[in-house]
């Protein structure tokens, strides 16, 4: 039997409720949401609203929600508890919101503002809380993304996108190369957006800064280069979607010169009716906790006057994908993050960590472009972040992979059949010499 195609499916009467306030307010992001995203929405009486109205009201008993409890709390094994030093039972062992913990969405919308000067007076989204950056990619999808939508992005990209937006979701990607000299093509990405722009209703653009796998920042002007480009797009008629993934924002060195220090989404939110920015960002890098699986989504809405509406409508449908998806994010990573964020030490342990990145950073910038490893890269331009890139001459990259790791025991990643990524974030600093030097001399041994 042939599955219906989304223009059979019938749209619920709580979705049509949720897209009829955005025709009214925003009609714009109603066109930019996918078959998927307008179907949508947050059971307004499912267990989880009849359980939220017993909380409050059921006095003499409450047998709602599916947990065990005992007492005034949920049941747990103490073989468990002991290993949760500080934490209670109830912030541990509990479900969480599907949107997550109410403090912790405050916390991380108070820190969006902190690091980010341009969203003063902006009006914006509670960050939602997510499964890590890829399950907010995947949500992000979810919502805009739908079988021939068209994502541009630079040819310097992480894999998994191709996953997320072909496979899954029947999309397709376009690239435009990521450099120019020194620098992000800035002129190659208005140009690319412009082509692509032509005959769409809608364009999905993904920007990835501090870029995985190159470790570039764009630079001030490059940033303002960007945001014009995006805007003029959106001012011809075309409604762009920008999908701002975060994921190493905050580790910024300025190695070569000053790169932005803020995202891109503070100077995208309310720039033009025609444009949303999504933010994706979360513990996961910046504190540290990459198994904690912990991000948020925040909604960056084109037009302040209707914001709210907009933020709203787009949380609950954010709720619907994340309850029919994995139902929460794990409530004990939400406690962790939530108490660290309150935590008066919190900065100050951060720019410690930074200040390690920072130092291995400046070793590699300074050795791999050493004069005597010409003959067997490219250094492209890094700045930021986990990674920097070298394009190898002469062999193909996945080859020196290989030879790298067989016969010297050394570990890279080929991006490209021309491209290394070198992960310093996992390198002491007294390593970083060694490692150039070795792989240096495989290429030679190839060439």
């Amino acid at each position: 039997m042939t599955p219906p195609q989304s223009d059979e499916i019938e749209i619920s009467r709580q979705a049509q409720q949720l897209n009829r306030q955005l025709a009214d307010v925003a009609p714009e992001v109603l066109d930019m949401l996918s078959p998927l995203g307008k179907r949508l929405y947050f059971p307004s009486g499912g267990i989880l609203a009849q359980t939220a109205e017993a909380r409050e009201h059921a006095h003499a008993a409450n047998a709602t929600i599916g947990i065990a409890t005992e007492g005034d709390g949920p049941m747990y094994l103490p073989s468990l508890a002991r290993h949760i030093e500080g934490i209670e039972p109830a912030d541990a062992f509990n479900y969480a919101p599907p949107a997550g913990r109410p403090g912790l969405r405050a916390r991380w919308r108070e820190k969006l503002g902190a690091e980010n000067p341009s969203l003063r007076g902006k009006a914006y989204g509670q960050p939602i809380v997510t499964s890590a950056i890829t399950h907010g990619l995947m949500l992000c999808g979810d919502l805009f993304v739908g079988v021939g939508d068209r994502l541009l992005l630079p040819d310097k990209l992480w894999g998994n996108y191709r996953l997320t937006y072909e496979v899954r979701l029947g999309a397709k990607i376009v690239t435009f190369p990521f450099y120019a000299g020194n620098g992000f093509n800035t002129e190659g990405f208005r140009a690319a957006l412009e082509e692509n722009a032509v005959g769409r209703e809608k364009l999905v653009v993904l920007l990835n800064f501090p870029n995985n796998p190159t470790g570039y920042v764009p630079t001030p002007a490059e940033g303002d280069a960007i945001v014009a480009a995006l805007e003029r797009v959106a001012a011809a008629g075309t409604k762009v979607v920008v999908f701002c993934d975060d994921a190493y924002f905050g580790l910024f060195y300025h190695l070569g010169g000053e790169s932005m220090t803020e995202s891109l989404f503070a100077k995208l939110a309310n720039l033009h009716s025609n444009l949303l920015a999504l933010k994706l960002d979360g513990a996961t890098k910046e504190l540290f906790v990459w198994g904690l699986r912990c991000g948020f989504v925040t909604v960056g809405p084109g037009s302040a006057a209707s914001a709210e509406v907009v933020c709203d409508v787009l949380d609950a449908k954010l709720r619907g994908a994340i309850r029919s998806g994995i139902s929460n994010v794990p409530m004990l990573s939400q406690s962790i993050v939530e108490r660290a964020l309150g935590a008066g030490t919190l900065d100050e342990e951060r720019k410690q960590k930074h200040e390690v990145l920072r130092v291995r950073a400046e070793k590699v910038f300074e050795v791999a472009g050493a004069p005597r490893f010409a003959e067997s890269w490219e250094v492209y331009p890094f700045n930021s972040g986990y990674f920097m890139l070298v394009k190898v001459r002469g062999v193909d990259a996945e080859r020196v992979r290989k030879h790298l790791l067989e016969k010297h025991g050394v570990g890279l990643i080929a991006t490209s059949a021309t491209d290394l990524r070198v992960a310093f974030s996992c390198l002491e600093v007294d390593e970083v010499e060694n490692l150039f030097e070795t792989l240096h001399r495989a290429i030679q041994e190839l060439v």
